[in-house]
């Protein structure tokens, strides 16, 4: 965290660099013989305004450093000699190619905030935000890609509230780029359909196990089972204080009760989405105890592999044992500042966390009073 200090504030005087390399390039004249020349460092400075400065503090700067320039040769007794015309005239034309570089990358930015405006408005699509409460249960959600600029990855989660309880789901998708995109498109649409209509859990992870091969097939995978999915699939009825639960070859999630934490094991390990002809048996359900206070945080492999500058791993039990979150929004802000100190904010892979929180209904408060 430190470090990303030290270049934020790097960052934020970054602006005056052009400035300090006028300033050192005049006093490198002043300190010298007269035939030493600080052209080297005027051409920087100009230069250096093209990336960091607008178009006009980039002309600005060139026209700064052609007047001290010339101010220098008439300090020390040139008046009209080829080495003022040479020197001069390199300026002038680094101070054209600066701007030209300049609106050159005004351009690729707007191109850039265009793809992110984009890649976010994919997400949004793909990814929309959980609602933040049905019923007892509320809800948060987060999404970090492992790329600085990146808005959407590999990883996916979603939300449905189904008449046959409000079903959830996170995943991982193997492999990264377009690809693991248009997979996590496929997904999230079947889940959100399915979910609506199968009456079992089982049932729904089966019909996504079939979109998921059926896809693989159509996108002309070289293998067989070359493209699959880790998943965790999750179901909470409409009555009742607990949940089923299937796991496809995922992270199991973790279980906060009061100020403990534990993992939600499933009873029988499980091949990921995709790798039904390999021999994947029956859908193991399990089904799992969730009483009033309680939160369940599902989340990917981009959380317990996240590793400090001595290669320790992110250990989400250890580290939250004890402690006590009054809600999902906590949970997860809490944890999000935790693994960024643990990683230095290092980012190595995506990251999706979905926390869900039991509360009292307040239907049933108002009844009973």
């Amino acid at each position: 965290m430190a470090r990303l200090g030290v270049w934020k504030w790097a960052g934020k005087r970054s602006r005056l660099l052009p400035a300090v390399l006028l300033l050192f390039a005049v006093s490198m004249d002043l300190a010298t013989p007269r035939t030493v020349s600080a052209a080297a460092l005027y051409a920087a400075a100009i230069l250096t305004a093209a990336p960091l400065l607008s178009l006009r503090g980039t002309i600005i700067t060139g026209v700064s450093a052609f007047l001290l320039d010339w101010a220098m040769f008439r300090i020390f007794g040139y008046h009209r000699s080829p080495v003022e015309f040479s020197e001069l005239a390199m300026v002038a034309t680094v101070t054209v190619i600066a701007a030209f570089l300049n609106r050159l990358l005004a351009n690729r930015e707007m191109q850039l905030r265009s793809v992110r405006d984009i890649a976010a408005a994919a997400q949004r699509a793909v990814l929309p935000h959980p609602p933040e409460r049905i019923g007892p249960l509320r809800f948060a959600a987060h999404y970090e890609a492992a790329q600085t600029d990146a808005q959407i990855g590999g990883d996916l989660y979603a939300v449905v509230d189904t008449p046959f309880g409000v079903r959830c789901v996170i995943g991982d998708v193997r492999g990264k780029g377009m690809e693991a995109v248009r997979a996590v498109a496929v997904c999230v649409g079947t889940f959100r359909e399915a979910a609506l209509q199968e009456p079992s859990l089982a049932g729904l992870v089966q019909r996504l196990e079939r979109a998921v091969t059926l896809d693989a097939r159509q996108a002309g995978s070289l293998f067989e089972n070359e493209g699959f999915i880790t998943g965790v699939f999750v179901e909470f009825p409409q009555r009742g204080n607990e949940f089923r639960l299937v796991n496809r070859g995922h992270p199991a999630p973790l279980l906060f009760l009061g100020d403990t934490v534990q993992y939600v094991e499933p009873g029988r390990p499980d091949l990921p989405l995709g790798l039904a002809a390999l021999g994947a048996g029956p859908e193991c359900v399990d089904t799992v105890t969730f009483p009033e206070g309680a939160s369940l945080l599902l989340y990917t492999d981009g959380l317990t592999e996240a590793r400090d500058e001595t290669g320790t791993f992110y250990d989400p039990v250890g580290r939250f044992t004890g402690h006590r979150h009054p809600g999902p929004d906590a949970l997860v802000d809490d944890l999000l500042a935790d693994v960024h100190r643990h990683t230095g904010g290092r980012r190595t892979d995506d990251m999706a966390l979905l926390a869900i929180t039991r509360t009292p209904d307040d239907a049933r408060l108002t009844s009973a009073r």
